[in-house]
């Protein structure tokens, strides 16, 4: 690397290069995560190699191996010395794996997850003796992170526990322009071909979605489309027909009042209609065992009208797959629809900055929690949200009138979506420990339907979603004991219903059991977080 980049480098704000030859080695037990390393007196160890746990995003999965073969990364090696050994858990199997490694008592020195999805929540892990508490750290040992947090005190309330812990380094939406990534989309090519407008009714879907059904629109010779799917899966961020009847699939609030959707009577009405749906052919049969890959084969086989998916990796990457291979294919964003005409929606796909905890922790493993912090932080630096969000200049972005413009190498690539192309190079187009710029957005979401997309699926401004509030260590276990068995048992009944294999007239027998797991311990549990978040 060329000397005049590496006084670049330093002056970014970091002191990563100091780092590399000061930070003494040996802070690796649980209780040292806090505390500063002055009174050591081992020899000084240079940070050179880090094991780091992180899923594999799918974009990146469909051409590269590893994150280690991102240009990010390889340039990032670059400019610090320091070499990353990734270990990544198979494509779909995350949770499971985070599971059985997070047991291990020699764990990676970097760790990468949802972390709100820790049994017990991030603080429980951080008792656990697993991860290692970083308020003090980063005071010392990154600054830029810390800067951005006290310039952001409404991030800085959604990063922190209510014990007031920062665990990990954190992904954070850099705008409000960057909250909303996923909604409804449908073929508008076909919606046309029907001579139909788009459906803003539930009753306009079910008339839409009949003729969709009856009528050949692939030009195959038989009306074999899919017209509905969705699942389990996509009853997330999106709330996809569930958020019509004014709940979610998990805690919600109403004036500051928690409730939990899966055992309310309007719940009963959103499996009651899907149930109708399925039985009448309207929603994808196999909806309960299609995974991210069948769903996309269905997308660009020409198959599908309408399904859950995001701006990025569904409208742009769909519309990128097919081109030249299905004339006049277009997918645009539907609004979330309403029971009746006039109703006031409830719900909207938009998020917060910081949401499901996504964070890179450092372990209680690590023998250099001080260097890696530092090593973390220079993507929270100028220089380092310019590499992770868009690239090294030159190569994949250049400086035009002051505004960072991908090449044709991520926005025209061959023989690959756009997609897949920027997961090559960057994180901007998933997520990371980095402040994610609203400058990618605006290149990536390039179709005019992109753009639209995110005002359709923005509308309205949630009233009913929780914040990204976390138990207590205490609440933690009784909490998590809970959940386990709700959500198992959750999962399994929403399709069972939906399929008629559990008659609906079981539905107040279905939530005696819920309620009998405890779920209105938890209901308490999470009332009481709520009430914490309000006051940080």
């Amino acid at each position: 690397m060329k000397q005049a980049n590496r006084k670049k480098w330093a002056a970014a704000g970091t002191s990563v290069l100091l780092s590399m030859s000061l930070v003494a080695a040996g802070c690796s037990s649980s209780n040292a995560g806090d505390q500063t390393s002055g009174k050591e007196t081992k020899e000084p160890a240079k940070l050179q190699t880090l094991t780091y746990w992180v899923g594999l995003a799918s974009n990146v999965a469909a051409t590269l191996k590893s994150f280690g073969d991102m240009t990010v990364y390889k340039e990032l090696e670059k400019r610090t010395g320091v070499h990353v050994d990734f270990q990544h858990p198979p494509v779909g199997q995350e949770k499971d794996q985070f599971n059985l490694m997070i047991t291990g008592k020699k764990l990676p020195d970097v760790i990468e997850y949802g972390w709100t999805g820790y049994p017990g929540g991030p603080e429980k892990a951080i008792k656990d003796g697993k991860i290692i508490k970083l308020n003090a750290i980063i005071d010392k040992h990154a600054p830029n992170l810390k800067k951005i947090l006290d310039t952001h005190p409404d991030w800085k309330k959604q990063v922190v526990t209510d014990e007031g812990s920062i665990y990990g380094f954190p992904f954070l939406r850099g705008d409000d322009y960057l909250l909303v990534s996923n909604g409804i989309a449908l073929r508008k090519d076909w919606l046309d071909k029907l001579n139909m407008k788009m459906p803003e009714t539930l009753d306009d879907w079910h008339t839409v979605l009949t003729a969709v059904k009856n009528t050949d629109l692939n030009g195959n010779g038989k009306p074999d489309e899919i017209p509905l799917l969705i699942s389990k899966n996509d009853m997330g961020g999106s709330v996809a027909f569930l958020g019509s009847f004014g709940v979610n699939y998990d805690f919600y609030q109403i004036n500051g009042k928690v409730n939990y959707g899966p055992i309310q009577p309007e719940y009963k009405q959103f499996l009651t209609l899907m149930h109708q749906w399925y039985t009448e052919g309207l929603l994808d049969p196999d909806f309960a065992i299609t995974d991210s890959k069948l769903k996309d084969a269905k997308e660009t086989g020409n198959q599908l009208f309408a399904t859950v998916m995001s701006t990025g990796s569904g409208i742009g990457n769909y519309t990128s797959l097919v081109q030249g291979k299905i004339p006049g294919f277009k997918l645009v964003a539907a609004p979330f629809p309403v029971v009746k005409k006039g109703d006031k929606k409830l719900w909207s796909a938009r998020s917060y900055n910081f949401s499901g905890g996504v964070a890179a922790a450092i372990s209680t493993s690590n023998p250099n929690p001080e260097a890696t912090a530092e090593w973390l932080d220079y993507a929270y630096s100028e220089e380092g949200k310019m590499l992770f969000n868009f690239g090294v200049e030159g190569q994949t972005y250049k400086m035009v009138n002051g505004y960072p413009t991908f090449t044709d190498e991520i926005l025209h690539p061959k023989d690959m979506s756009v997609a897949q192309a920027m997961a090559r190079h960057v994180r901007s187009n998933f997520n990371g420990p980095f402040v994610q710029d609203k400058r990618y957005m605006e290149q990536y979401a390039a179709l005019p339907e992109q753009k639209e997309s995110i005002k359709i699926w923005s509308e309205p401004t949630d009233e009913r979603k929780l914040p990204p509030i976390t138990p207590t260590s205490d609440e933690s276990s009784r909490f998590a004991s809970i959940m386990n068995d709700v959500n198992t048992f959750k999962d399994e009944m929403f399709n069972k219903f939906i399929m008629g294999a559990e008659p609906l007239d079981n539905f107040d027998k279905y939530v005696k059991t819920i309620e009998g797991m405890g779920i209105q311990d938890a209901i308490k549990i999470e009332q009481a977080a709520l009430e914490r978040y309000n006051k940080r």
